[in-house]
């Protein structure tokens, strides 16, 4: 009898147990399937996120896109109000208005021409000692061009002016310091023959040291105003004949003063 209680007993508490780790196998199942449903939510919250930040972007991209745009339309809509405005008031002008401004127009081209064709000339007669193949004087596009070749300022490959040179300078500065109506620029030129010394690395080193050589000369030495004055290089791109042949490559070795007259009336008369 007692041994019939005692393992009545001992079945009791193995059922017990066995129904204890079937329940808890449950809950541990259950639990895990919502660890894996919130990561699979937040994986997909996560990816949304991601996406409402690339919205993001691409939304302040768009505005500071659209400001540059607006900025830009300001400022054409400023030309256009501009150019409307100058339209108004050309077109309330009378005929007889207009006829007047484009008389004193001419007047002005008219008198600059001459002015440039006098100062031409006197350059042209303080000049005439020199050879044809030294130097030339003529206007074009209503500046004047004072074209003096390399054998009369340099020696090759150098921006050392000779005394022949500097006497043509004086003689041209003499003239342009009476001229104050007139800016001077000066060009410098070569040929289409690579150089490179110890004083110069290229073409464009050499022509600009003699624009400034001639420059320093004028203003230096003879009192021209270097208000008035300015100095470039031009290199080879400028040629005024082939450089296929030698005589076409010593005329493009020069350097050229070109002589431009005030044009403060024509804009006056232009905008008043």
């Amino acid at each position: 009898m007692k041994k019939s209680i005692y393992y009545l007993t001992l079945l009791v508490l193995v059922a017990g147990m066995s129904f204890t780790s079937c329940v808890s196998s449950k809950k541990f199942t259950a639990s895990e399937a919502i660890v894996d449903k919130l990561q699979k939510e937040n994986a997909n919250t996560t990816g949304q996120l991601d996406a409402c930040n690339r919205l993001l972007i691409d939304a302040e991209n768009e505005k500071v896109s659209m400001q540059k745009e607006n900025e830009m339309m300001q400022k054409e809509y400023a030309s256009i109000q501009e150019i409307t405005a100058m339209r108004s008031s050309v077109s309330k002008m009378t005929i007889a208005e207009q006829a007047r401004r484009l008389n004193n127009l001419q007047n002005i081209i008219d008198a600059q021409a001459e002015k440039s064709n006098k100062l031409k000339n006197s350059i042209a007669n303080a000049l005439m000692n020199y050879k044809a193949d030294e130097l030339s004087v003529y206007v074009k596009d209503g500046n004047v061009y004072v074209s003096l070749a390399e054998k009369l300022l340099f020696k090759s490959a150098s921006d050392f002016v000779d005394p022949k040179g500097k006497k043509a300078l004086k003689s041209l500065a003499d003239v342009l310091k009476g001229s104050g109506d007139f800016t001077v620029a000066i060009e410098g030129h070569t040929d289409n023959i690579p150089i490179k010394t110890l004083a110069f690395e290229d073409n464009w080193d050499l022509s600009t040291a003699r624009a400034t050589a001639i420059v320093r000369i004028l203003t230096n030495d003879y009192g021209f105003d270097s208000k008035r004055i300015t100095a470039s290089g031009k290199s080879q791109f400028h040629p005024i004949e082939t450089n296929e042949t030698s005589q076409g490559r010593a005329s493009n070795r020069r350097t050229e003063i070109i002589l431009s007259p005030d044009l403060q009336e024509i804009y006056k008369l232009l905008y008043e």
